[in-house]
């Protein structure tokens, strides 16, 4: 039986932490399942989020829960990117009750030269390019340091 070798294995062969550094992370859920559709699982996940910054984790820049993925731009602190995602992806499921995400996580360390703001407008406006609202107000699962 050959073993079946996913992107993101590949991926994480070349995945750093860095304090202070700032990350783009995206995480989706098991077969694309709309899981976060639903108010109170987004809103748990969120709280998970929140309370692990607190944590000393991390700084949350901003966040968009989608229905089946998560866009998070953060601030690493005094953690490793992939310790502080599984523990984030471990914790959500469990309050959940069911495994909910798929293995792994994409991630890109900003560059100095990219704007933080530009790229946090962009998180935040994915669910005006998903077709899910007109407005980024009108979404009820996502937040920016800077509003």
């Amino acid at each position: 039986m050959t073993e079946k070798r996913y992107a993101s294995d590949r991926l994480r062969k070349g995945r750093w932490s860095c304090s202070g550094q700032i990350y783009l992370v995206t995480a989706v859920t098991k077969n694309r399942t709309p899981v976060f559709a639903d108010f109170s699982a987004a809103r748990s996940l969120i709280q998970v989020i929140r309370k692990d910054e607190l944590l000393g984790s991390h700084q949350t820049l901003c966040f968009v829960v989608m229905p089946d993925h998560l866009h998070w731009l953060l601030q690493l602190q005094d953690e490793t990117l992939p310790r502080l995602v599984g523990r984030v992806k471990s914790i959500s499921a469990k309050h959940l009750g069911q495994p909910i995400w798929q293995k792994g996580f994409h991630d890109h360390a900003l560059r100095r030269e990219e704007d933080v703001r530009n790229v946090a407008r962009y998180v935040v406006a994915n669910p005006i390019r998903a077709g899910l609202v007109e407005r980024v107000g009108d979404y009820s699962h996502w937040d920016a340091l800077w509003i």
